[in-house]
């Protein structure tokens, strides 16, 4: 198994200004980057490309989806935004080398409705008709979208394994998966790793995140449980630390984060790799 680190945890957004990250995240062990394309103008393609070949280090690429890339809304500009942007993630996914694109690319994060029977349809039915769009500009490219079920607070769309797994069935879409991550899903499944085995071959990323979001092995998530339900579905796909600094406070307002999960950030990505990695390979 690879693992990976979040920019999230240090910086956001990515930009030419914070590419030293490439070389911090190598030199702690990590396999992977996973870069955030908050804002795809201070994304430099050919200056990440650089540095990762320098480092031979990995790229993931990941979304962020506010209220304007929200490809289920009621305004049809802002899905076609929506869809517009998922299309630039896949393509910087291609140019840097990721196989993939993660996010909970179905809405807009922070979301939260109570809707009708019929108004919940007209939702997925607009998210369906643009993830198929996506998808299929994706699989041309030979890349993945790796669909992130969030917990209740931050999204009335998808919460769980089993939704998720309903929504690819109406999408049909090979390249179409999971990111799911154990913050999320320690609030939502009745067994997180039931919900793992649940998914199966259908998990594309894995973020392992501890139950306050900070460094993995600190808090309550079951990993022992995890690690074993990973290795019985043949799991070999990258495993990521994503957390947050609260230093960043337009991040720390989205994500609720009040405070230090940590003694450093530095910490969360260093600490966590030693343990996930024990955790993982017993």
């Amino acid at each position: 198994m690879k693992f990976g680190a979040s920019t999230f945890i240090w910086v956001s957004p990515f930009s030419n200004h914070t590419l030293d990250l490439i070389g911090k995240v190598k030199k702690m062990g990590f396999d992977y980057i996973e870069i955030c394309i908050e804002d795809p103008e201070t994304i430099d393609v050919n200056a990440i490309k650089r540095r990762l070949k320098a480092t031979d280090l990995e790229a993931l690429v990941c979304g962020a989806f506010g209220p304007m890339r929200d490809i289920s809304s009621e305004d049809e500009s802002i899905r076609e935004g929506g869809v517009e942007y998922i299309k630039q993630c896949i393509d910087i996914a291609a140019e840097i080398g990721s196989p993939l694109v993660s996010g909970p690319m179905y809405s807009a994060t922070g979301k939260t409705r109570l809707l009708s029977s019929t108004e919940k349809e007209q939702q997925i039915e607009w998210a369906v008709i643009n993830m198929k769009r996506v998808a299929e500009y994706a699989q041309a490219k030979d890349i993945k979208l790796a669909v992130e079920p969030l917990n209740r607070y931050e999204t009335d769309f998808m919460n769980t394994v089993q939704q998720g797994l309903e929504f690819f069935e109406k999408v049909e879409y090979d390249n179409v998966g999971f990111l799911l991550d154990t913050f999320h899903m320690n609030l939502e499944e009745k067994s997180i790793p039931e919900a793992i085995k649940l998914a199966n071959d259908k998990i594309f990323n894995f973020h392992s995140c501890e139950n306050d979001r900070g460094t993995p092995g600190t808090g309550n998530i079951p990993w022992n449980e995890v690690a074993q339900a990973l290795k019985d579905i043949n799991y070999m796909g990258p495993n990521v630390i994503e957390s947050f600094t609260s230093e960043i406070k337009e991040i720390a307002r989205a994500v609720s984060q009040w405070r230090p999960l940590a003694p450093t950030q530095n910490s969360i990505g260093e600490d966590g790799l030693v343990f996930l990695k024990k955790v993982m390979n017993e």
